[in-house]
C-alpha cells in the first residue's frame, strides 16, 4: 500500500515536471517571438504562422513588414536556438550518464572544441564535399568532434587502463587547449574577412540565420535525438558501472559506441550552426537530475525540453539586455552557466558534509 502511494506520487510529480518544462519552452518561444525591439501581437503572429503553414488568406490587419519580421527573422532564429539547446542539453546529460560525472559534457571533454575545429577547417578553406554539398558543415563538425573524442579516450587508454572520468576530462581540457592552439593559428593565418567570420562564430550565435541552418540541423537532431532517448535502460544500467551492467545483460562496448555516436551527432550539429556555446550541456542536466532524479528514463527528454526553453529564453536576452547592439549568446551562457554551476558544486559539497 505504502509502496503504491509512493510510486503514485513520484509519477505525479515527474508529470508536473514534463508539463513544466513544455510550458517553459512554448512559453519562451511565443516571448521571443513577440518581445523585441518591433512589437508584434500575438494574435498576429498566429495570422502569419497560419498563413505561411496552413495557406491561410493574407489578413488585412497584418502588416509585410510583421510578417518579414516573424516568418523570415524571428521564427527560424528562436527554432534554430531551441534545437541546439535541445541537442547540447540532451548530448551533455548522456556523456554525464555514460561517464557517471556531472563535470562531463561536450565541452569540457573536447568534444564541443573539435566540432568547432571541423567547422572553422570549412569556413577558411571554403570546402564543399561532393555529394553531401551544403551538408558540408555540419559532417565535418561532427566528423571532427568523433575524432577527437575518439583521441581524448586513446590517451586515457595510454594513461589507464580504466576510463577514469578525472583522466578523460584532463584529456579533454588538454585536447581543447591544442585544437584552441590550431584555430588561433588559422585565425592568424586569415586574411581579414575570414578572421571577422570565424572570431564572430567561436563566439556563439544563432543571429542571421534563416531557414537554411534550421534544415542543416534538423535531420542530426532528430536521430542524435532518437538514438540516445531510445538508449536510456544502457545509460541506466551503465550508472551501475560497466561490471554490473554486463551482469544485467547490457552490451557495454555497443552501448557505449552508440552513446558516443547520438551524442557527437548533436554536438557536432550544434557547433557547425551556431558555433560554440558552453555550459548548456554541463549545467541543464544537472539541474534536471536534481528535479528528476537519476533515471535517464525522464532526465534525457526533459533536459532536451529545458535546454531547448533555456536557449530561447538566452538568446532573447542577447537581443535585448544591451539593445540595440546584441550580445553573442556564447558569452551570455558563459555568464549564466559558470555560477550557476559553482553554486551547484557548492551546495552539492556541503550536502555531503
Amino acid at each position: 500500500m505504502q509502496d503504491s502511494f509512493i510510486r503514485t506520487s513520484l509519477n505525479k510529480r515527474i508529470t508536473a515536471i514534463y508539463i513544466g518544462a513544455a510550458a517553459f519552452v512554448f512559453g519562451a518561444i511565443l516571448l521571443s517571438l513577440s518581445v523585441s525591439s518591433v512589437h508584434v501581437p500575438l494574435s498576429h503572429i498566429a495570422i502569419i504562422i497560419g498563413e505561411n503553414m496552413l495557406g491561410l488568406e493574407a489578413h488585412p490587419a497584418v502588416s509585410d513588414g510583421e510578417r518579414r519580421i516573424i516568418w523570415n527573422i524571428r521564427l527560424p532564429r528562436i527554432l534554430l536556438g531551441a534545437g541546439v539547446g535541445a541537442a547540447l542539453a540532451l548530448a551533455g546529460a548522456a556523456f554525464q550518464g555514460l561517464l557517471r560525472n556531472p563535470l562531463a559534457d561536450p565541452y569540457t571533454i573536447g568534444v564541443s572544441s573539435g566540432a568547432s575545429l571541423g567547422a572553422v577547417i570549412v569556413i577558411f578553406f571554403g570546402i564543399q564535399l561532393p555529394l553531401i554539398g551544403g551538408y558540408t558543415l555540419p559532417f565535418m563538425a561532427i566528423l571532427f568532434g568523433f575524432i577527437t573524442l575518439m583521441i581524448v579516450f586513446g590517451l586515457v587508454r595510454l594513461t589507464s587502463r580504466s576510463l577514469a572520468v578525472e583522466t578523460i576530462i584532463l584529456a579533454g581540457i588538454i585536447m581543447s587547449a591544442f585544437i584552441g592552439a590550431i584555430i588561433s593559428l588559422l585565425i592568424a593565418l586569415g586574411d581579414q574577412d575570414a578572421m571577422t567570420q570565424i572570431l564572430y562564430w567561436l563566439y556563439g550565435s544563432v543571429a542571421l540565420r534563416g531557414w537554411g541552418y534550421v534544415q542543416l540541423l534538423a535531420p542530426f537532431l532528430i536521430v542524435g535525438s532518437l538514438i540516445l532517448l531510445v538508449y536510456y535502460r544502457e545509460l541506466n544500467a551503465m550508472a551501475l558501472g560497466e561490471e554490473a551492467a554486463g551482469h544485467l545483460g547490457v552490451n557495454v562496448q555497443r552501448g557505449k559506441i552508440t552513446v558516443v555516436l547520438g551524442a557527437s551527432l548533436l554536438t557536432g550539429a550544434a557547433v557547425a550552426v551556431s558555433g560554440t556555446i558552453g555550459f548548456v550541456g554541463l549545467v541543464i542536466p544537472h539541474l534536471v537530475r536534481l528535479l528528476t532524479g537519476p533515471n535517464h528514463q525522464h532526465v534525457l527528454p526533459i533536459s532536451l525540453l529545458v535546454g531547448s526553453g533555456f536557449l530561447v529564453s538566452a538568446d532573447l536576452l542577447a537581443r535585448t539586455i544591451i539593445a540595440p547592439q546584441e550580445m553573442p549568446i556564447g558569452v551570455l551562457t558563459a555568464l549564466i552557466g559558470a555560477p550557476v554551476f559553482a553554486l551547484l558544486l557548492i551546495r552539492k559539497r556541503f550536502g555531503k558534509e
